[in-house]
């Protein structure tokens, strides 16, 4: 009888550790399985229907379906976040398209200064730069600064300088170059000129449709970790030395696994004084607002009353979207675990 009751008591061990098992492995597809997801910004301005020809509205639909399209590769498989963003955001970087690496606009020296920021909504780790010229992918150097240095934050000679070290691709400010850009520095100087007689007194400069194109990019992997990045060229005919708000963890680029994965886009200087990331992100956490609430918030309502304009994008801990901006247009997408690619360029009433 003692030897039946260990041989039973064994068996009926051995079956617990099988079942134990056997839901542990069922909890750990169903945590790959979850759902995942991705959304893009190329900038928001003064984006008009009108003003668009159709091969250059093509030309746009095109590249944010392949940036989407990039990302979701990496996601749908079992990449992460981190490497998603990053790789779609280089896709659109390497577009004149947009106001980002190739397509930078012009500094009132004639310069490119470009900045990037990401950020892992795991380890709330996050790498930035700012005033780069030579580097053809200010993102993959901003996730070098996280990965690779104890800093958040390399700026100017230094951040070149850390670039070289790590052996990233770096390109001469003529790559930077063009047409398109370099015309709009020369309207906004024209326009500087005409308003000397207004001496001291700020111009409350509005986004156009000529320097709109910061890009963005935050996603949500299979593993329920959110990052999100933000790469630009900055404002046309800016000062020397002037930084916005996409190298700035907080106000143009956040991600909390907590919560929500945020990317932003427009006027830099009323995303620094609200930290319209961090604050979409405060809202779902401190106050229980769901990702549609918190965003339209922060940009509907605290910003437009603050006098800013632009517009986020962000995906929260469920794969909910949202992108809502307070200007006439805004380049954006997003793409889920069934692989399609949806593309909008105006106003949804449009």
């Amino acid at each position: 009888m003692a030897l039946n009751s260990k041989f039973f008591g064994s068996i009926i061990l051995t079956l617990l550790c099988l079942t134990l098992l056997s839901h542990g492995n069922q909890a750990h597809a169903q945590k790959t399985n979850s759902v995942f997801g991705m959304v893009i910004h190329g900038g928001a301005g003064t984006i008009l229907k009108k003003n668009m020809t159709p091969e250059l509205e093509q030309a746009y639909q095109v590249k944010l379906k392949e940036a989407l399209q990039t990302g979701y590769a990496i996601l749908e498989n079992n990449g992460s976040s981190m490497d998603a963003v990053e790789a779609t955001l280089k896709i659109l970087e390497n577009s004149p398209l947009f106001n980002a690496g190739k397509g930078a606009v012009f500094t009132g020296d004639g310069t490119h200064e470009l900045d990037a920021s990401i950020m892992d909504g795991k380890t709330l780790q996050a790498g930035a730069v700012a005033g780069v010229k030579h580097v053809k992918n200010p993102i993959a150097l901003a996730r070098l600064v996280l990965e690779k240095s104890p800093h958040v934050m390399m700026v100017g000679d230094g951040a070149e300088e850390f670039a070289v070290q790590h052996h990233l691709e770096r390109v001469s400010q003529y790559y930077f170059y063009t047409e398109k850009r370099w015309k709009s520095l020369q309207k906004r100087k024209n326009a500087a000129v005409k308003k000397t007689t207004m001496g001291p007194k700020k111009e409350n400069i509005k986004l156009t449709d000529k320097e709109e194109g910061t890009v963005g990019a935050a996603a949500l992997d299979k593993e329920g970790n959110l990052a999100a990045g933000t790469s630009t060229g900055g404002m046309t005919n800016k000062m020397f030395g002037r930084v916005g708000d996409s190298p700035i963890i907080g106000a143009g680029t956040y991600a909390n696994n907590q919560t929500c994965a945020v990317s932003g886009t427009g006027h830099g200087e009323y995303f620094m004084r609200l930290l319209v990331a961090y604050d979409i992100h405060a809202l779902m956490a401190y106050q229980g607002k769901s990702l549609k609430e918190a965003a339209n918030t922060v940009i509907m309502k605290k910003l437009e009353e603050l006098g800013g304009t632009g517009g986020i994008i962000a995906i929260d801990k469920d794969g909910n979207i949202a992108m809502p901006f307070n200007t006439a247009g805004m380049y954006r997408g997003y793409i889920r675990e069934n692989g399609e690619a949806i593309v909008k360029i105006y106003q949804d009433k449009d």
